[in-house]
């Protein structure tokens, strides 16, 4: 009676010791996320316009920017790298606050700025089938990861 008891302590300490990674992986996906997304939902009273990519280093790309009647005009701005593709690109993007920096808008936007959580669901997915035991639910996260970082490639 004792061996089968503390097997099932052991079961559950597992379950419960792979539930709190889990908890750590999604919350740093979505925590790493909002950091740009935040620019992007709640991107009413900010200001918009459209970016032409005119160069790139090797973190950054930097552009003119065109903004919208409610904006006000810059000089340049800069995106991240991984945003612009090329020069001579044109795409939607929202100033962060107080800065130059620009976020990419829209669906491409949007999706990449949620590009870490589907990292962090493919991680997760990993641990939901191997520590807790739950493979519909592994399998579930697995593919909702790998959807939104399939998505996110194809739209950028």
């Amino acid at each position: 009676m004792k061996r089968s008891s503390s097997h099932r302590l052991l079961a559950h300490g597992r379950t419960f010791a792979a539930g709190c990674v889990v908890l750590l992986l999604l919350a740093a996906g979505v925590w790493t996320s909002w950091e740009t997304a935040h620019h992007i939902v709640l991107a009413k009273g900010r200001e918009h316009g459209t970016m032409v990519v005119t160069a790139c280093g090797e973190d950054t790309c930097t552009g003119s920017f065109s903004p919208d009647p409610a904006s006000s005009d810059r000089p340049s701005v800069t995106v991240e790298r991984s945003v612009a593709a090329r020069k001579g690109d044109r795409f939607p993007v929202v100033v962060k606050p107080g800065t130059g920096d620009v976020v990419r808008t829209g669906t491409p936007g949007f999706l990449h700025s949620w590009a870490p959580l589907g990292g962090a669901l493919v991680l997760a997915a990993l641990v939901i089938g191997g520590g807790m035991r739950l493979t519909r639910t592994a399998w579930g996260a697995g593919i909702a990861g790998a959807a939104l970082l399939t998505a996110t490639f194809v739209a950028l």
